[in-house]
């Protein structure tokens, strides 16, 4: 397979092997020359013709995993039949239980030791989640009268980094106890907002994560 005639295959192919390896191995024992033993005869040049570093290569394999996902939000996000507060909660509900997040706590390393792992989530959180998928909803929230703020924007950024960076074990690699106090304080920081959104179902869950991503160490 020449990677100049076929690049979009040819990346695929590293991401997918990367992708197996990383759940296989973990990311942090994965090397470069794992996956290209395993790219059929491609050479370290094909890598590097594509991705500088092997975190890029983990920044393509999530960004694979998590594209369908986002789709999901999008969905929820412009619904016509819930409410504000209502979409809220479903989004929350939804984007804890994707089968996706299985696969990225289980390969993706601790986020505190990888500060440009950690600078691309708090990027995400900021410029992305917040703004695209948050704060509309607590915009309709606040017109439809299920959800009371005089600042969405800034509600849309606390929410977003309590639950996908002070919540998240893969930055503070916390335990399955750290992440139950955590989650039982984000509860009852929304109840004092007036959003009554999570549950113990979703509590169980993110025990859940963090248990996957504490044994794929």
């Amino acid at each position: 397979m020449a990677r100049n005639k076929y690049p979009e295959e040819t990346v695929n192919l590293i991401v997918d092997v990367a992708a197996r390896l990383f759940m296989e191995k973990g990311y942090e024992h994965t090397s470069i020359q794992d996956i290209i033993d395993h790219l059929g005869g491609l050479s370290k040049g094909a890598i590097y013709h594509h991705f500088k570093s092997k975190e890029e290569i983990l920044y393509a394999v999530t960004d694979k995993i998590t594209a369908q996902s986002n789709q999901m939000l999008v969905i929820i996000r412009d619904r016509t039949d819930l409410n504000g507060k209502e979409k809220l909660k479903t989004m929350f509900r939804e984007s804890l239980n994707r089968s996706a997040l299985d696969d990225i706590y289980t390969i993706v390393p601790n986020f505190y030791n990888n500060p440009r792992l950690l600078a691309s989530i708090l990027h995400e959180t900021i410029e992305v989640s917040a703004p695209d998928y948050i704060q509309p909803i607590i915009e309709q929230g606040v017109a439809d009268g299920s959800i009371s703020t005089q600042h969405p924007k800034q509600l849309a950024e606390l929410i977003s980094l309590m639950a996908n960076l002070w919540m998240n074990p893969m930055v503070f690699d916390d335990s399955e106890e750290e992440t139950y106090h955590k989650f039982m304080v984000f509860d009852q920081a929304l109840k004092g907002l007036g959003l009554d959104i999570v549950d113990e179902e979703m509590m169980s869950r993110m025990q859940e994560l963090t248990t996957i991503y504490q044994k794929s160490k």
